[in-house]
């Protein structure tokens, strides 16, 4: 019975942050299958942390600074790994339109505006790929990348800017920005 209880609590804490998690770990990851690993690392580590997890405030925020450490972790400890941007409609499981009504020449220009980004994405840093992403991809708020990451807000801040100045610089330069 006991057992049983521990898995409903856990369900009411975590199940709220699914859609949230599971997005930040495809974006970190840049395949589906490396972030469905990581994402159930997750739930296993928070799982056997529910009395932890039980006293928390903003379990959303403990949960993806838990994945976060785990990714890098599996980034120390083996080589170094792209993370690639992925375009909101791949997490759906496809295209919204049905098949046929897809314009091939205006989803051939998405794909290379997805591509030339990705490919700007991979001259940052890490630092600032990172920051790019949970920021402007995920959306999470300053303070949220502060908990995510253990880097002061400052630096968060800073690396955001120097991030996006540069992601300017490269696109201006191969022709994707005027």
């Amino acid at each position: 019975m006991a057992d049983q209880q521990s898995h409903i609590a856990f369900e009411r804490a975590v199940r709220p942050h699914f859609d949230r998690l599971y997005r930040l770990a495809v974006r970190l990851c840049g395949d589906q299958a490396r972030a469905e690993d990581l994402f159930q690392e997750v739930l296993i580590k928070a799982f056997g942390r529910l009395e932890e997890l039980a006293g928390i405030e903003r379990p959303g925020s403990w949960l993806g600074r838990i994945m976060y450490n785990l990714f890098v972790d599996d980034y120390r400890r083996f080589q170094r790994r792209r993370l690639h941007i992925v375009d909101d409609t791949r997490l759906a499981g496809g295209i919204d339109a049905a098949p046929g009504g897809i314009d091939p020449a205006a989803e051939s220009e998405r794909e290379q505006a997805w591509a030339r980004l990705d490919a700007a994405m991979a001259e940052l840093s890490e630092d600032h790929r990172i920051v790019v992403l949970l920021h402007d991809a995920e959306g999470y708020k300053l303070e949220e990348i502060h908990e995510l990451t253990g880097v002061p807000v400052g630096t968060v801040k800073s690396r955001l800017h120097r991030a996006r100045d540069r992601l300017k610089k490269i696109l201006v330069a191969d022709g994707t920005l005027s």
